[in-house]
Protein backbone atom coordinates (compact mmCIF):
# COMPACT_ATOMS: atom_id res chain seq x y z
CA UNK A 1 0.00 0.00 0.00
CA UNK A 2 1.29 3.38 -1.39
CA UNK A 3 0.92 6.74 1.11
CA UNK A 4 -1.99 7.57 -1.32
CA UNK A 5 -3.99 4.54 -0.45
CA UNK A 6 -2.96 4.94 3.18
CA UNK A 7 -4.18 8.85 2.65
CA UNK A 8 -7.46 7.08 1.35
CA UNK A 9 -7.87 4.20 3.14
CA UNK A 10 -7.51 6.51 6.52
CA UNK A 11 -9.66 9.51 5.27
CA UNK A 12 -12.67 6.84 4.45
CA UNK A 13 -12.16 5.55 8.20
CA UNK A 14 -12.62 9.25 9.64
CA UNK A 15 -15.42 10.04 7.11
CA UNK A 16 -17.29 6.70 8.12
CA UNK A 17 -16.88 6.75 11.66
CA UNK A 18 -18.24 10.57 11.43
CA UNK A 19 -20.92 9.82 9.58
CA UNK A 20 -22.41 6.73 11.93
CA UNK A 21 -21.36 9.47 14.76
CA UNK A 22 -23.81 11.67 13.24
CA UNK A 23 -21.16 14.23 12.68
CA UNK A 24 -20.67 16.88 10.57
CA UNK A 25 -17.52 17.91 9.28
CA UNK A 26 -17.56 21.08 10.99
CA UNK A 27 -18.87 19.51 14.33
CA UNK A 28 -15.19 16.97 14.04
CA UNK A 29 -13.30 20.35 13.30
CA UNK A 30 -14.66 21.83 16.41
CA UNK A 31 -13.87 19.02 18.59
CA UNK A 32 -10.49 18.66 17.68
CA UNK A 33 -9.54 22.26 16.97
CA UNK A 34 -9.01 21.42 13.28
CA UNK A 35 -10.40 23.71 10.32
CA UNK A 36 -13.85 22.01 8.15
CA UNK A 37 -11.12 22.73 5.44
CA UNK A 38 -8.89 20.17 6.38
CA UNK A 39 -11.29 17.59 7.53
CA UNK A 40 -12.77 17.89 4.47
CA UNK A 41 -9.10 17.36 2.60
CA UNK A 42 -8.82 14.43 5.72
CA UNK A 43 -11.32 12.71 4.58
CA UNK A 44 -10.76 12.81 0.63
CA UNK A 45 -7.37 11.63 0.95
CA UNK A 46 -5.73 14.90 -0.12
CA UNK A 47 -3.74 15.39 3.22
CA UNK A 48 -2.19 13.21 5.70
CA UNK A 49 -2.59 14.40 9.39
CA UNK A 50 0.35 14.01 12.32
CA UNK A 51 0.02 11.00 14.58
CA UNK A 52 -1.01 12.92 17.44
CA UNK A 53 -4.09 14.40 15.32
CA UNK A 54 -4.85 11.22 13.87
CA UNK A 55 -5.58 9.47 17.49
CA UNK A 56 -7.18 12.68 18.72
CA UNK A 57 -9.61 12.12 15.68
CA UNK A 58 -9.65 8.43 16.22
CA UNK A 59 -10.66 9.36 20.22
CA UNK A 60 -13.18 11.95 19.26
CA UNK A 61 -14.59 9.11 17.04
CA UNK A 62 -15.49 7.37 19.54
CA UNK A 63 -12.88 4.50 18.70
CA UNK A 64 -9.40 2.71 19.73
CA UNK A 65 -6.87 3.16 17.02
CA UNK A 66 -6.38 -0.66 16.99
CA UNK A 67 -10.04 -0.79 16.14
CA UNK A 68 -9.66 2.40 13.77
CA UNK A 69 -6.97 0.20 11.58
CA UNK A 70 -8.26 -3.47 12.05
CA UNK A 71 -8.35 -4.38 8.38
CA UNK A 72 -12.20 -5.40 7.17
CA UNK A 73 -12.99 -7.73 4.85
CA UNK A 74 -12.43 -6.58 1.37
CA UNK A 75 -16.18 -5.08 -0.34
CA UNK A 76 -17.54 -6.97 -2.96
CA UNK A 77 -19.87 -4.58 -4.22
CA UNK A 78 -18.51 -0.81 -4.89
CA UNK A 79 -21.02 2.33 -5.54
CA UNK A 80 -20.35 5.29 -7.51
CA UNK A 81 -19.29 7.06 -4.33
CA UNK A 82 -16.07 4.70 -3.81
CA UNK A 83 -15.03 5.57 -7.21
CA UNK A 84 -12.27 7.64 -8.64
CA UNK A 85 -12.26 9.39 -11.23
CA UNK A 86 -10.22 11.77 -13.63
CA UNK A 87 -11.01 14.31 -15.90
CA UNK A 88 -8.65 15.42 -18.79
CA UNK A 89 -8.93 19.00 -20.52
CA UNK A 90 -11.56 17.27 -23.20
CA UNK A 91 -13.93 16.17 -20.77
CA UNK A 92 -12.98 12.51 -21.53
CA UNK A 93 -13.04 11.01 -18.27
CA UNK A 94 -11.53 7.40 -16.52
CA UNK A 95 -13.33 6.05 -13.83
CA UNK A 96 -11.47 3.52 -11.37
CA UNK A 97 -14.70 1.75 -10.50
CA UNK A 98 -13.11 -0.88 -7.99
CA UNK A 99 -10.58 1.36 -6.50
CA UNK A 100 -8.69 -1.31 -4.62
CA UNK A 101 -7.84 -3.16 -8.28
CA UNK A 102 -4.30 -1.99 -8.52
CA UNK A 103 -3.04 -4.51 -5.90
CA UNK A 104 -5.53 -7.04 -7.78
CA UNK A 105 -4.79 -8.60 -11.03
CA UNK A 106 -7.51 -7.00 -13.22
CA UNK A 107 -8.07 -2.65 -13.22
CA UNK A 108 -11.65 -2.65 -14.84
CA UNK A 109 -12.60 1.21 -15.38
CA UNK A 110 -15.38 2.68 -16.73
CA UNK A 111 -14.00 5.55 -19.68
CA UNK A 112 -16.18 8.15 -21.42
CA UNK A 113 -14.35 9.39 -24.17
CA UNK A 114 -15.68 12.52 -26.00
CA UNK A 115 -16.14 13.20 -29.71
CA UNK A 116 -12.73 13.64 -31.80
CA UNK A 117 -10.48 12.63 -28.77
CA UNK A 118 -8.40 9.98 -27.66
CA UNK A 119 -6.67 8.14 -25.24
CA UNK A 120 -2.81 9.10 -24.76
CA UNK A 121 -0.93 6.32 -26.51
CA UNK A 122 0.51 3.33 -24.11
CA UNK A 123 3.57 1.93 -24.96
CA UNK A 124 3.86 -1.94 -25.05
CA UNK A 125 3.42 -3.98 -21.65
CA UNK A 126 3.07 -7.33 -20.57
CA UNK A 127 -0.45 -8.37 -19.99
CA UNK A 128 -3.80 -8.31 -21.69
CA UNK A 129 -6.36 -5.39 -22.35
CA UNK A 130 -10.17 -6.33 -22.50
CA UNK A 131 -13.27 -3.22 -23.38
CA UNK A 132 -17.23 -3.53 -24.05
CA UNK A 133 -18.51 -0.38 -25.76
CA UNK A 134 -21.71 0.60 -24.00
CA UNK A 135 -22.60 3.41 -26.41
CA UNK A 136 -20.59 5.33 -29.34
CA UNK A 137 -18.29 4.22 -31.83
CA UNK A 138 -14.61 4.04 -30.88
CA UNK A 139 -10.97 3.44 -33.62
CA UNK A 140 -8.68 0.56 -31.75
CA UNK A 141 -5.04 1.29 -32.57
CA UNK A 142 -2.90 -1.64 -32.26
CA UNK A 143 0.14 -1.17 -33.48
CA UNK A 144 -0.11 -0.48 -37.32
CA UNK A 145 -3.36 -1.59 -37.33
CA UNK A 146 -7.13 -0.10 -36.61
CA UNK A 147 -10.04 -1.75 -35.69
CA UNK A 148 -13.73 -0.21 -35.39
CA UNK A 149 -15.77 -1.09 -32.40
CA UNK A 150 -19.59 -0.30 -32.47
CA UNK A 151 -21.83 -0.68 -29.53
CA UNK A 152 -22.25 -4.01 -27.98
CA UNK A 153 -18.68 -5.19 -29.22
CA UNK A 154 -16.15 -5.84 -27.66
CA UNK A 155 -12.33 -5.98 -28.15
CA UNK A 156 -9.18 -7.83 -26.46
CA UNK A 157 -5.93 -8.08 -27.41
CA UNK A 158 -2.06 -8.64 -25.74
CA UNK A 159 -0.65 -5.55 -24.85
CA UNK A 160 2.86 -6.07 -26.61
CA UNK A 161 2.86 -3.39 -29.52
CA UNK A 162 1.81 0.76 -29.00
CA UNK A 163 -1.78 1.29 -28.49
CA UNK A 164 -4.12 3.69 -27.76
CA UNK A 165 -8.01 4.29 -28.79
CA UNK A 166 -9.83 7.35 -30.39
CA UNK A 167 -13.28 8.54 -30.82
CA UNK A 168 -14.07 9.46 -34.60
CA UNK A 169 -17.84 10.26 -33.89
CA UNK A 170 -19.58 13.12 -32.92
CA UNK A 171 -20.89 11.63 -29.75
CA UNK A 172 -19.32 10.14 -26.53
CA UNK A 173 -18.33 6.81 -26.32
CA UNK A 174 -18.76 4.84 -23.27
CA UNK A 175 -16.45 1.46 -22.34
CA UNK A 176 -15.87 -0.85 -19.65
CA UNK A 177 -12.07 -1.36 -19.70
CA UNK A 178 -9.98 -3.79 -17.89
CA UNK A 179 -6.62 -4.00 -17.55
CA UNK A 180 -4.19 -7.50 -16.79
CA UNK A 181 -2.17 -7.15 -15.15
CA UNK A 182 -3.30 -3.22 -14.00
CA UNK A 183 -1.64 -0.46 -15.54
CA UNK A 184 -3.12 2.75 -14.83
Amino acid sequence: MDTADINHYIGRRIRDLRNQNGLTQQELADRTELTKGFISQLERGQVSASVVTLFDLIECLGTTPADFFRQEEEPVVYAEKDFFEKIDENGSSIQWIVPTAQKNAMEPLLVVLQPHSALEEDKPHSGEEFGFLISGRLNLHLGDKVFHVRAGESFYYQAAENHYIENPGNRPAKLVWVSSPPSF
